[in-house]
């Protein structure tokens, strides 16, 4: 992401967000903020550590934070526990159509790190 404008991917997801909503009995939550832009974000997953079997987020933030969210959690259901915890941040750039810039990684790299600790929280099997 160059010049500050941001790619087809960012501004299709903002728009049309996968998975943006509560997930009512959910089995592991965690929650995230960026205080430097204002950033809140919160993942909800279904399932255990052997699969998760749903994932959702809520979140009040930018358009790449939302969008990295949508990404995030349609790439992990499905996944154990263990293959969810390697999405990194290549998959996550790649799938962004481009890394952003220094002061815009933190947005697309809080949902994350906010989907991990949620991952880590979710029962054994």
């Amino acid at each position: 992401m160059t010049g500050g404008t941001y790619r087809r991917v960012v501004i299709e997801l903002f728009r049309h967000p996968k998975n943006r909503g509560p997930l009512h009995d959910a089995a592991a939550s965690a929650e995230g903020a960026n205080p430097l832009c204002g950033d809140r974000i919160r993942v909800e997953l279904g399932g255990d550590r052997s699969r998760v079997t749903e994932a959702r987020f809520t979140a009040d933030a930018c358009a790449l934070c939302i969008a990295s969210a949508s990404l995030l959690t349609e790439r992990i259901r499905g996944m154990s526990a263990e293959d969810a915890l390697r999405v990194d941040t290549a998959w996550l750039f790649a799938s962004l159509e481009g890394e952003p810039p220094a002061a815009r990684r933190k947005c697309a790299i809080l949902p994350l790190d906010t989907l991990r600790r949620a991952v880590v929280a979710l029962p054994l099997a």
